[in-house]
């Protein structure tokens, strides 16, 4: 008997992948954790239906988001990290040994503790001295603290379910103001190829705009999300994404990535038309 997973990604579309068996079901006061072993993608975290990593291609999501930001400001110091519960985001960001704080907020504990036993390919920096893990929401957390951290990553799930408050206007305010001067924010923004990701990609970057002086959008390609091209977000204070990349000075650092470098930095803001109309929409 052959086992699938199935995930809709619209009412006539669905993506199923192979499965091997299944290693973790948990049903936590905020959503519904599987992990399951597949023939082709490793190791696969799905929450509440939605594939959240496979072994096989984490790594493009977790670089983009990681190195981006870093290339920009290599000189980070002080980070929070919200959501991330597979500790995939810790595991690039612990890298930089100029780094010397990681706060990591994360709503449900059961992602974390389930991560540690079933994915160490992306929990194997869970136990960095650097990082402090909070068990709250992300967004009571936020609202706390004011001129702390050089760089926000919001590594959340989609804006339904835990992860809805993480795409409010109030939420992206209370980052702004959480950030230092030269401070970037970074986050997961959607697809940009079905109807129903696109509004809600629209809507977060929105707000993204509302809030930050510098507000852009870039992009990469992930196999097994809807459409297999996604936006991310960047927001800052006084830093450009691409004019304001320390491009040697990161070079320099030697680090050995496996989709990240800085000419696809570049060419990652440069984005297909299709997709400067759905933002420039907003």
């Amino acid at each position: 008997m052959e086992l699938w997973f199935s995930e809709i990604h619209t009412p006539s579309v669905k993506l199923d992948i192979k499965l091997k068996k299944q290693l973790f079901h948990g049903q936590s006061d905020f959503q519904r954790i599987d992990i399951y072993e597949t023939v082709e993608f490793g190791r696969m975290l799905i929450m509440d239906g939605f594939t959240m990593l496979t072994e096989m291609d984490e790594f493009v999501y977790h670089d983009m988001l990681a190195h981006v930001p870093m290339a920009v400001n290599p000189n980070i110091e002080n980070v929070l990290i919200i959501g991330a519960g597979d500790g995939g985001m810790v595991r690039e960001l612990s890298r930089y040994k100029n780094i010397k704080r990681i706060d990591m907020v994360e709503i449900d504990k059961m992602v974390v503790d389930a991560a540690r036993i079933h994915l160490p390919f992306t929990a194997c920096s869970l136990n960095d001295p650097r990082l402090t893990l909070f068990y709250e929401d992300g967004l009571r957390f936020v609202r706390k603290h004011t001129n702390v951290y050089d760089l926000i990553v919001v590594d959340s799930t989609d804006p339904i379910g835990p992860g809805e408050g993480l795409f409010t206007k109030e939420f992206y305010g209370n980052c702004y103001n959480a950030l230092t001067d030269n401070g970037i924010m970074v986050n997961q923004l959607g697809g940009a190829f079905y109807h129903g990701d696109i509004v809600s990609t629209q809507r977060a970057f929105s707000r993204i705009k509302g809030s930050f002086p510098i507000a852009r959008a870039y992009q990469a390609h992930v196999p097994t999300y809807p459409g297999g091209h996604w936006l991310f977000g960047f927001g800052s204070k006084t830093l450009h994404p691409t004019r304001d990349m320390q491009r040697d000075i990161w070079k320099n650092l030697g680090l050995d990535t496996r989709y990240y470098n800085t000419t696809l930095h570049i060419g990652s803001f440069a984005l297909p038309n299709h997709v400067i109309k759905l933002l420039d929409e907003v």
